[in-house]
């Protein structure tokens, strides 16, 4: 057989995917012809294919030395260089290999440019590309990525767009699509893209099961949907990949809502993430004595008044001859009450190191961090100590796992004696719950149970989907089944979307029919649709926090059951401190029989309805008076 002929079968080999079988054959040419420079360049291709990049360089450059600059021998130089991260090696030889004007060379050199940070250039490369291939998925993919890098969200979810026009299977600008939309604050149709995508990864799987890009990809699917324990488990899988960081984030951010998920994994999970992807710690400042003392709040959502009741409230009940309160806000000043004005510091536009000086420079000497990992790029700034005592309170819900915070505050309910060998932290607590609230907005009034018209018992769930696990769904569907008259209401803003939607629906299976789903609405509207319920079923194992204080606020009971961990017992506390702790079930048996008990005989349901509001008003779940006392007392001692 003559060089072409080996050539050819070689070529033949490689194209139906007989890697073993093409190397042996350009092999055989290259030991007769040393210098054959197609031998080479398909040897060296088939290399680089297989992730042996050293080799891949030296056959490329024997065959440069032969047959000269050719673009597609810089072009698979240029490429293997790249993937060795050896960017100042690879940019020449890409940028020779851009001499051939094809579509690819011009995106292959895109790539190399924004994994430079170079994005402006990247820009221009990927833009060249799509000149001479308008229709260019990757391309459009690549420059949609570039745009999301400079922070130019719409530009960028154009392009990812153009990308799924072009291929409406490119699951890669699905996913990002979806995560741009989620920056932007378009949630229900980044669910909507999220339940799609989905279908799209596990077929990529099925494909490549050895894909971590895939697997991180579908886990933030999949943790979207709430089925948290399959993405747990994608997202490890993930981690063990070249590019760990990103799922090693988001399994601490994700996993205390895992159902199988221990307090140790929790523990463990969130001191990985520590030690590998936040700075070093660094030394505490010294306190500066002062009376009264300088307390810090630290929050990327003061905004949100809604969600923000428990921090409102101990603000406005602070002793001001006690403490003096310092708000560092990534939120709009237009947010904060005129009276706090001028202690708020507007951290939005400052890193971590610029807001950390801002914080020392204001004396603080209690920081208390109320984002937790709600906010992950904000958690550096704790690592920072910018503050002799740090302190983790509300959006907290189990351990940091990080050694920059000194104490967590919770209570009796959700941090149990005993359980102080799964915090990293010290652990404090205050009588009662320590998400006590006042309600200072306007709301709707109380209503009658709508049972008294409907005859029949309705459930209700306004939790967000991703705390609607497959185990919340089989008790809600066993309810349903065992209180035969009764029928479920969800709403969210992920439910605005088809796919969502098909797949709560897919979920309850025969039950569908009975479950009622409605998208968002603006938060006047959204609590008026809990006069369409009787009673409320939480979330597990992540419970409800501003949900229920909603429900009860509005008059409707919320069944819960205490669980195995911080974030499931949530709303024991609240419920408990609220006088209305005989809905906090023992286990899920628990939960479940009660809720049916409830809709079966729910005689009981007007008087609880109509008084419940008073009730709290007088409970110590809704005392911020005493619950600043309480903060402020800790506050002294710690500081």
């Amino acid at each position: 057989m003559n060089e072409l002929e080996l050539l050819q079968q070689g070529l033949d080999h490689h194209n139906a995917g007989r890697a073993r079988d093409a190397a042996e054959c350009y092999q055989r040419v290259v030991r007769s012809n040393p210098e054959q420079p197609d031998a080479l360049y398909l040897l060296g291709v088939l290399s680089h294919q297989n992730g042996r990049h050293e080799a891949a360089i030296e056959l490329i450059r024997r065959a440069i030395r032969v047959a000269g600059n050719q673009p597609r021998l810089n072009e698979i130089l240029g490429l293997a260089l790249m993937s060795l991260d050896r960017f100042d090696e690879a940019e020449p030889a890409l940028v020779r290999a851009a001499e051939s004007g094809t579509p690819e060379s011009f995106n292959n050199l895109g790539i190399l440019r924004k994994k430079q940070e170079r994005f402006d250039d990247a820009i221009t490369a990927f833009e060249r590309a799509i000149e001479r291939n308008p229709s260019f998925p990757d391309a459009l993919y690549n420059l949609g990525n570039a745009h999301r890098a400079k922070n130019a969200l719409e530009t960028a979810a154009g392009c990812f767009r153009r990308a799924l026009d072009a291929d409406p299977q490119h699951t890669n600008a699905l996913a990002a699509l979806s995560q741009t939309w989620r920056a932007q604050g378009e949630h229900a149709e980044s669910m909507s893209a999220f339940a799609d995508a989905a279908v799209f990864y596990r077929s990529a799987l099925a494909i490549d099961p050895s894909c971590h890009e895939v697997k991180h990809n579908l886990a933030h699917a999949l943790f979207e949907l709430g089925q948290a324990d399959e993405a747990l488990d994608l997202f490890r899988e993930a981690a063990q990949g070249p590019r760990a960081a990103l799922p090693r984030a988001m399994i601490a951010v994700m996993i205390p809502g895992a159902p199988t998920a221990s307090n140790e994994d929790i523990l463990a999970a969130r001191r990985a993430f520590a030690e590998n992807d936040l700075p070093a710690l660094r030394s505490s400042c010294a306190r500066n004595p002062k009376t009264p003392l300088r307390i810090g709040y630290v929050s990327s959502f003061f905004h949100r008044q809604n969600w923000m009741k428990p921090v409102w409230s101990l603000i406005a009940h602070h002793d001001r001859s006690r403490v003096e309160v310092h708000l560092f806000s990534d939120a709009a000043e237009s947010a904060v009450p005129e009276s706090y004005r001028a202690c708020y510091h507007d951290i939005s536009a400052l890193g971590n190191e610029a807001a950390a000086r801002l914080i020392e420079e204001n004396s603080i000497d209690v920081l208390i961090d109320l984002n937790g990992y709600s906010k992950l790029a904000r958690l550096p700034l704790f690592m920072l100590r910018p503050a002799p005592v740090i302190v983790g309170w509300f959006n907290m819900f189990a351990t940091t796992g990080m050694p920059c915070y000194d104490y967590l505050i919770g209570d009796d309910q959700v941090i149990p004696a005993g359980e102080e060998p799964f915090y990293c932290e010290k652990i404090l607590r205050v009588p009662g719950s320590y998400l006590t609230f006042d309600v200072t907005y306007s709301v709707p009034d109380v209503t009658d149970p709508p049972y008294l018209k409907n005859g029949a018992v309705t459930f209700g769930c306004l939790a967000p989907l991703y705390k609607i696990t497959p185990e919340a769904i089989a008790a809600w569907a066993q309810i349903l089944r065992e209180s035969p008259r009764s029928s479920l209401v969800l709403r969210g803003s992920a439910l605005r979307s088809e796919g969502a939607c098909r797949y709560v629906v897919e979920a309850f299976g025969p039950l569908a029919g009975r479950v009622r789903l409605h998208g968002p609405a603006d938060h006047y509207e959204f609590l008026e649709t809990y006069n369409q319920l009787d009673i409320a079923l939480d979330t597990f194992p992540y419970n409800g926090g501003t949900t229920t204080t909603e429900a009860i606020w509005q008059g409707v009971p919320v069944v819960t059951f205490w669980g195995d961990r911080w974030v499931s017992r949530t709303s024991a506390s609240i419920l408990r401190a609220g006088n209305l702790g005989r809905f906090v079930n023992r286990d899920l048996d628990g939960y479940v029989a009660q809720a049916i008990a409830l809709a079966n005989s729910p005689d009981e349901l007007p008087g609880l309805r109509r008084n419940m509001r008073a009730g709290l008003r007088a409970s110590p779940v809704c005392d911020g008076e005493t619950f600043a006392r309480n903060m402020e007392r800790i506050y002294s001692t710690i500081a």
